[in-house]
């Protein structure tokens, strides 16, 4: 009697609407908490005091930096991790893990060093307003100095991720998110500790996160086993970790470089200084309500269009790019509607003063006008990193932030101060989009042509 053959595996057969919900929709909810996590401590220390909101939004260059460390390191982990289990080798796959954790106790004590030594030079550096810089240095020491919560719980939920266990970091990035939620106003107010209040219940929640994923992995990762106490740093593993990991580590930086000076050039050459700034950075926590979900959506694409490549159907993969964009576009045509014709309320969320609002109204229209410019660059590049070309999102995301958005925002802003109108620098987004766009569909039709077309049409 002849064995049947292996089922075909769903990411080859299953239609491809239906496989991206299915793919992408844990995905999408994990980011949605993620991006909840961003906006919680903003909007209750705007009820506290707006130069508190102003540091916390200075603050948020060094915070993103630190999350793009402890989740490059775990992007590299997670993709060895799954290679060595999927060769059957489960000796290495827990000498990755074990390198992992070292390494996320790496990044924390590198971040722990600059909350001691390095803060108030970072607030110092962007403006002179006392009260700012003091409000800063109080919210990010404590960010930095415990931020061995959140190194740990990023690693141990790519080690569940890496062994198929995704619907277990939906537990620890809710209950972290919840335990964030309660204990702002806690913090804040009641113990009146203000933007220091919102840093202390944002490590609470990530340290009793990082626990539970800990647990979890004990009880529910079997896949694993880490035995720390015989533990020897493997430098080659360590290598073979950051060359994965390293790209996405910069990825990350160039966004912090880039808002950090371009809170400098906000700061320095608008009438309304740390006005603007503080624009900018309520700004980002809006977007990522708009944004994070259509990464989570490209990373459930990733997986599709890199099996249906190695399976060598070109029918499956362009199909999942299409509907990729046509879902991200859709998705983010209502953020953008949102932000051209409710900016006030939006930012009303964060107690907006008219001051603020006669600054930021103009300028959640203006950088809202760009959003499926930019939704577009991201569903395509899922294709770049599926693919193995992950240096050509790095290229876009340079030429967009540092090359472009930079220099324009600088000449805008000098402009803008000679003729009296703060909202030209806002123009500079447009721009920088426009840019990104336009390299991007350079890099995907060499793509295409190059690699894409090649590939047999296959079946649907």
């Amino acid at each position: 009697m002849q064995s049947k053959a292996p089922a075909e595996n769903k990411m080859g057969v299953m239609p491809i609407p239906k496989l991206i919900l299915n793919m992408s929709l844990p995905m999408i909810l994990s980011m949605l908490v993620q991006a909840l996590y961003n906006v919680v401590d903003s909007y209750f220390v705007a009820r506290f005091e707006q130069d508190a909101l102003t540091a916390v939004s200075l603050a948020f260059p060094a915070q993103n930096l630190m999350i793009g460390v402890a989740t490059g390191t775990a992007v590299g982990v997670n993709a060895l991790l799954s290679r060595a289990l999927g060769e059957k080798n489960p000796k290495l796959a827990n000498q990755i893990a074990e390198n992992g954790v070292f390494l996320a106790l790496v990044g924390y004590a590198i971040f722990l060093l600059f909350g001691l030594f390095g803060v108030r030079h970072f607030f110092a550096a962007q403006t002179d307003v006392a009260k700012i810089v003091g409000y800063g240095v109080d919210y990010l020491t404590v960010i930095c100095c415990f931020s061995f919560g959140v190194f740990g719980q990023i690693m141990f939920e790519r080690l569940m991720q890496s062994t198929g266990r995704t619907i277990y970091t939906m537990f620890t990035q809710g209950i972290g998110a919840i335990i964030n939620i309660i204990l702002d106003p806690v913090f804040i107010f009641v113990f009146h500790q203000g933007a220091k209040g919102a840093a202390i219940a944002t490590v609470i929640g990530q340290i009793i996160a990082f626990g539970l994923a800990v647990t979890l992995n004990h009880l529910k990762n079997s896949d694993i086993q880490l035995n720390l106490r015989k533990f020897r740093p493997s430098p080659r593993l360590i290598g073979r970790i950051y060359a994965i990991g390293v790209p996405s580590i910069l990825m990350v930086a160039i966004g912090s470089i880039m808002t950090f000076l371009m809170n400098i050039i906000l700061i320095s050459y608008t009438a309304a200084k740390e006005l603007s700034a503080t624009v900018f950075g309520v700004y980002f926590k809006l977007n990522s309500f708009v944004f994070m979900p259509v990464f989570g959506l490209n990373n459930g694409i990733i997986p599709i269009i890199a099996y249906n490549y190695g399976a060598r159907n070109r029918r499956r993969m362009m199909e999942a790019v299409k509907l990729a964009v046509v879902f991200a576009a859709s998705y983010i045509l209502l953020g953008m509607l949102a932000f051209m014709l409710i900016p006030g309320p939006l930012l009303k969320i964060f107690n907006a003063s008219p001051d603020m609002l006669r600054v930021g109204i103009p300028a959640i229209r203006i950088i809202g006008s760009t959003f499926l410019f930019a939704g577009t660059c991201i569903a395509m590049g899922s294709v770049f990193q599926a693919l193995g070309y992950g240096t050509y999102s790095m290229i876009v995301s340079f030429a967009r932030q540092l090359v472009v958005l930079l220099p324009s925002a600088y000449l805008l802003a000098r402009l803008g101060m000679s003729t009296g109108n703060d909202t030209l620098v806002w123009y500079s987004f447009p721009i920088a989009e426009i840019a990104s766009l336009l390299t991007t569909l350079i890099l995907f039709r060499r793509l295409y042509k190059n690699v894409i077309e090649p590939i047999p049409e296959g079946n649907a």
